[in-house]
């Protein structure tokens, strides 16, 4: 496992060949207050995903320039009912990562009972290459670190197929 810091995620999805799956488990992400979207989505006023032009930013130029080379790009959140601000504010968001190219599903916590998941969220590359995501408890991020263990990776795409096979498309999936 790597102890320096990883390349850029855009770096590492321009490598990708296959697949691209992200795994969220927390309920909170630290937001800047200033965040100009997030200010726009509690005043009830967030962008429309039909207007690329007012959201669109590098990395959904990353995620549509993988899809558009055959790389398959899912996210799967694991989340607690009923929602945190936060996780509100990602699901009035989650057109805008359909628009590039993602896939998104949703999983109440509740419907994860007995699924073996990792403690940290993390991007999987083609199946072999993890970049885990380490927080502070207040959803700070603090680092990345890249690993590149098979056996790890083998367990973090399977605890990753679980949950997506359990899980809601975001077309579907109502926030509580």
């Amino acid at each position: 496992m790597s102890q320096t810091a990883p390349p850029p995620f855009t770096e590492l999805l321009a490598r990708c060949t296959t697949s691209a799956v992200h795994l969220e488990t927390r309920d909170v992400y630290a937001v800047d207050e200033e965040d100009q979207d997030f200010k726009a989505w509690r005043a009830g006023e967030l962008a429309s995903a039909d207007d690329p032009t007012s959201w669109w930013r590098h990395f959904h130029d990353a995620i549509g320039a993988a899809v558009d080379r055959g790389v398959t790009v899912q996210r799967a959140r694991v989340v607690s009912t009923p929602a945190t601000e936060y996780i509100r504010f990602e699901h009035a968001c989650t057109p805008r990562n359909l628009a590039a190219g993602e896939d998104v599903r949703w999983l109440p916590r509740d419907q994860a009972v007995g699924l073996l998941l990792p403690a940290h969220d993390f991007w999987l590359f083609d199946g072999r290459l993890i970049r885990w995501h380490h927080f502070a408890g207040d959803g700070t991020h603090l680092y990345d670190v890249l690993d590149d263990r098979a056996d790890v990776a083998e367990q973090s795409a399977a605890a990753f197929r679980a949950v997506w096979n359990r899980a809601v498309p975001h077309q579907e999936f109502t926030i509580t």
